[in-house]
């Protein structure tokens, strides 16, 4: 089943309530945490994860765009985070493992993102303990980006080793999707797809949301 999951980037923050009402029929809330210096953004932090979490029941697919993130794991998971993603170039691989281990204790979902420029091998020694690898399809930062036709085959690696080790393990595709993108992520073997313009470009979110999923 093809999850789709609105990110709030693309969202009105003044009416970030509304918009999140608006697609409420979505199976996930990606919310994309910026910290200014992994990438060249700053987003929102701890305080609005907390006021997210009061105002809806969506399951809420944080994605930690920030330098060592195991800093940050147990604040956000207490924030309400359902599901943390950190990437895999933002610390040395005993911080990022490190950082798993807080999820664990937390009782969060794990999850691992890629960046472009990072081999879909390099979630190997992470596979079979994450609920999801996240893939970037444009380099991370800024929303509204096109979508990079190379990442493609990245998709595709990671599909063939999660299917190997670990088939239980969801893979999210972020960057870039859009009607026309989307069955193509979906060919190469993404099932959660993370669409911000798309959505909430839309003049209706929730047929976005169903013509995502190839309803």
């Amino acid at each position: 089943m093809i999850k789709i999951s609105p990110s709030i980037l693309s969202a009105d923050f003044v009416n970030l309530e509304r918009d999140i009402a608006r697609v409420s029929g979505a199976d996930m809330l990606h919310v994309d945490v910026m910290d200014g210096c992994f990438v060249p953004n700053l987003t929102i932090g701890v305080p609005v994860v907390q006021s997210i979490r009061k105002c809806t029941d969506l399951f809420l697919d944080v994605h930690l765009m920030i330098d060592k993130p195991v800093r940050y794991v147990e604040a956000f998971a207490q924030a309400g985070a359902d599901l943390l993603s950190v990437h895999l170039e933002a610390d040395h691989p005993t911080r990022i493992r490190e950082a798993l281990r807080q999820m664990d204790r937390c009782g969060v979902k794990k999850a691992v993102a890629l960046r472009p420029i990072t081999k879909a091998e390099a979630v190997l020694p992470y596979l079979e303990e994450l609920d999801l690898v996240l893939v970037m399809t444009v380099e991370p930062g800024f929303g509204g980006q096109a979508f990079l036709e190379e990442q493609l085959e990245t998709v595709s690696q990671v599909r063939a080793l999660i299917d190997r080790y670990h088939p239980a393990c969801r893979l999210e595709v972020d960057g870039g999707v859009n009607a026309k993108t989307a069955p193509r992520v979906v060919a190469a073997g993404a099932d959660t797809l993370v669409a911000g313009s798309a959505v909430y470009g839309a003049a209706d979110p929730a047929a976005a949301i169903a013509a995502l999923r190839g309803e």
